[in-house]
């Protein structure tokens, strides 16, 4: 009999199925909608199961967390009957799979230190902003533009310093993007959303996603949606109150040997007054960077 950890696990698994589900329109699958009122956002329980070929009674169980080991084909099924997309069917798979082998506590959160060859790493960077980032979206380590490029950022205590918070919470954040602020928040939140699935009851996660669903309305929405993907745009344009408006390429990256995090970097052609702005960035931020205390 499934443990009480799988069937919070299994909830998780529900849960997306469930937003998947009343997101996406009959229309979209083929299904011929009715004159009537459909009090049903998106599909019916009843019109999925039909379309993935499976019992509707199984599907229930699925969506309610009572059911926790669907098979392979059950998995696509439900995937190509939702089109989902190949990030969409692979976090369906994921969810699956923890929920079949979950027993225990959760692992703990990877570490938040911050390897010294990164930090130099960083330097050598200049006048490219940089900076490592956790899996929430930590501030773990930065280069002098790394923490400049984000107006006001640096006002914040350096342990509070994360860049899903600044997105939602920091009154700058809204004008440093207007250009791409709704692709840039959705992306945010697609991110932790895809983490949190996987790692459901992780301190790092559930307490950053519990204060921002206090205190953002826009969070609390996107949220809701469970949506995993949703790519942030390569070029982004900053409206940044020192150097003006500037447009940068951006780069992602994982680092090797330490699960969890990633290195940011921003870049500009050479000769470019993008690529001034840079450096004019650069030398006016402070140089005296502080990094927040580490602990494993």
């Amino acid at each position: 009999m499934p443990s009480e950890s799988a069937h919070s696990e299994g909830a998780e698994l529900g849960r997306y199925l469930r937003a998947r589900r009343t997101q996406t329109s009959p229309d979209h699958v083929g299904l011929t909608v009715g004159t009537g009122i459909r009090r049903t956002p998106g599909l019916r329980r009843e019109e999925l199961a039909t379309l993935a070929g499976i019992s509707i009674d199984y599907y229930v169980r699925l969506e309610r967390g009572k059911e926790t080991r669907p098979s392979p084909a059950v998995l696509d099924a439900l995937a190509r009957a939702l089109h989902m997309d190949d990030q969409q069917h692979q976090h369906l798979r994921e969810l699956a799979a923890r929920a079949a082998r979950y027993v225990g506590e959760p692992p703990p959160a990877p570490s938040r230190t911050v390897r010294p060859h990164l930090k130099l790493l960083l330097e050598s960077l200049r006048p490219n902003p940089a900076y490592v980032i956790s899996r929430s979206m930590d501030l773990l380590a930065w280069n002098s533009g790394g923490l400049a490029l984000f107006a006001g950022l640096d006002d914040w205590p350096a342990k509070h310093r994360n860049l899903a918070r600044y997105f939602f919470l920091h009154p700058a954040a809204r004008e440093l993007f207007a250009d791409n602020w709704d692709r840039q928040i959705t992306a945010c939140v697609a991110r932790l959303r895809a983490v949190a699935g996987t790692a459901p009851d992780a301190p790092d996660l559930t307490n950053l996603v519990g204060e921002l669903l206090l205190k953002s309305p826009d969070f609390a929405g996107l949220w809701e949606r469970y949506e995993v993907t949703g790519r942030k745009p390569i070029d982004k344009t900053f409206h940044h109150p020192q150097v003006g408006t500037i447009t940068l390429t951006s780069q992602s990256l994982h680092v090797e040997g330490s699960p969890g995090q990633r290195i940011g970097v921003y870049t500009a052609e050479p000769g470019t007054p993008d690529h001034d702005a840079l450096l004019l960035l650069d030398m006016s931020a402070p140089r005296s960077v502080r990094h927040p205390t580490q602990a494993t």
